[in-house]
C-alpha cells in the first residue's frame, strides 16, 4: 500500500508513528507532510528507514492509497490544523489511519466525505468488543517471551521491540512482535491499541496478543508508557502482567531525569527502576530485566558509547543503542 504520513511541525522528534513506519513498516511511503521541514527528505532527519519527500500539504502528495496520523500527542486529540489535509486527502477517495483517541469515523464531515468518494476512516485504537479480564494464562506460551518496559514514555520501546525481533530474526529464530500501541498497529496490520481498552480488560487484551503468534521462539511485546509515570503507569501494568514476560528490555533516553511533559516529577536512579519492574512482575512471572537499550540520538559517537556502558553498568545488564549500534549477541544471549 502506498501512503503518505502527517506529522506536522513534529516530525521527527514528536511523530513516533511516522518514523516508525518509515522504520519497520511495509508500506511505500510517498511523502512525509511537515509545514516546517517542507522542502527536505526523510532522511536529512532520520539516517535510517524509507527516504520520501516532506510536503507541506496533501496538494504536493502523489497519488497514494492512504493517508496515516503520523503524530502521537499527549492525549490522542485531534489539531484542527490537519482538518484540509484529511479533507483533501479523503475527497481524492484516500483510506486514513488514525491512532487518536478521537474517532475519525464519529466526525461528520469526515464520515460524509468518506462515504461520498469511497474511502475508508480506519480507527486504529477501537479495541475490539469481545475482550475479557485475564485468565492468567500468557505463562503457557512455549515461545520465550520479552517484554520491552521504559523509563517514561518514548523512550525506545518500540524501536527496540523491532530491533529484538530482527536481530533474532538473523540468528535464523521465528520471531514476531505483538503490537499494543497505534504505530506497532499500524505497521503490522493487527493488534490491539491497550491504552484504549477498560481497565478492566486491558491485561486480558495483552494475554490474548502474547497468544495469537503460534509456532515463535521469541515473542517481544511492545511496551507502553513507564511504571513511575503520573499518567501512564496503568497501561504499562497491564502490559506486564498480561504480559507474563520471561525476561524485561529496559529502555531509556540518556540525560532524561524527569518525566516527559511533567517536568516536576524526576525519574526515580536507574537502578531502583530497574529493581521496581522486577518487583512489580515478581508476582505473576518473576521476570528481571535482562537487558537494556538506551535512545542515545542526542549524543557524539563517543559519548553514546561511553553513556551505554554506563547505562549497563546502572542496571546490572548487558545494553546497546539499537539504532545506533544494533542488537548485539550478548543482549540477545541475555534475553533468550
Amino acid at each position: 500500500m502506498q501512503v503518505a504520513v502527517l506529522a506536522h511541525e513534529s516530525f521527527p522528534d514528536r511523530a513516533k508513528t511516522a518514523v516508525g513506519l518509515l522504520r519497520y513498516g511495509d508500506h511505500e511511503v510517498r511523502a512525509v507532510l511537515d509545514r516546517t521541514s517542507a522542502g527536505t527528505r526523510v532522511t536529512d532527519h532520520i539516517p535510517d528507514g524509507q527516504d520520501a519527500p516532506i510536503v507541506a500539504s496533501m496538494e504536493a502528495v502523489p497519488d497514494v492509497d492512504a493517508l496515516v496520523i503520523g503524530i502521537a500527542p499527549i492525549g490522542g486529540e485531534f489539531d484542527e490544523s490537519w482538518r484540509p489535509d484529511v479533507r483533501a486527502a479523503l475527497e481524492r477517495g484516500s483510506d486514513i489511519l488514525s491512532g487518536l483517541h478521537y474517532y475519525l469515523a464519529d466526525d461528520e464531515e469526515f464520515a460524509a466525505l468518506a462515504e461520498a468518494h469511497g474511502g475508508e476512516l480506519v480507527d486504529l485504537r477501537k479495541p475490539p468488543a469481545d475482550l475479557a479480564v485475564a485468565e492468567g494464562t500468557a505463562g503457557g506460551v512455549d515461545a520465550t517471551v520479552v517484554t520491552t518496559v521504559g523509563t517514561d514514555c518514548s523512550t525506545g520501546k518500540m524501536t527496540t521491540a523491532y530491533e529484538l525481533r530482527d536481530a533474532a530474526r538473523e540468528r535464523g529464530l521465528d520471531a514476531a512482535v505483538v503490537p499494543t500501541g497505534q504505530t506497532g498497529v499500524a505497521i503490522e496490520g493487527w493488534g490491539i491499541v491497550v491504552d484504549r481498552v477498560i481497565s478492566d480488560y486491558a491485561a486480558g487484551a495483552v494475554e490474548r496478543l502474547v497468544e495469537t503468534p503460534v509456532g515463535m521462539d521469541l515473542v517481544v511485546v511492545e511496551g507502553q508508557g513507564a511504571l513511575a509515570h503520573p499518567a501512564y503507569s496503568g497501561v504499562t501494568t497491564s502490559i506486564l502482567h498480561g504480559s507474563a514476560p520471561d525476561a524485561l528490555v529496559m529502555c531509556h533516553e540518556a540525560g532524561r531525569e524527569v518525566v516527559h511533559g511533567y517536568e516536576s516529577f524526576e525519574l526515580p536512579p536507574l537502578a531502583d527502576y530497574a529493581d521496581l519492574y522486577e518487583r512489580v512482575a515478581a508476582p505473576v512471572s518473576g521476570a528481571s530485566v535482562a537487558a537494556g537499550a538506551l535512545n542515545t540520538r542526542a549524543l557524539d559517537d563517543d559519548a553514546a558509547a561511553d553513556a551505554v556502558a554506563a547505562y549497563g553498568d546502572a542496571i546490572g545488564a548487558p545494553a546497546t543503542d539499537p539504532v545506533r549500534d544494533g542488537i548485539p549477541d550478548d543482549v540477545l544471549d541475555a534475553i533468550l
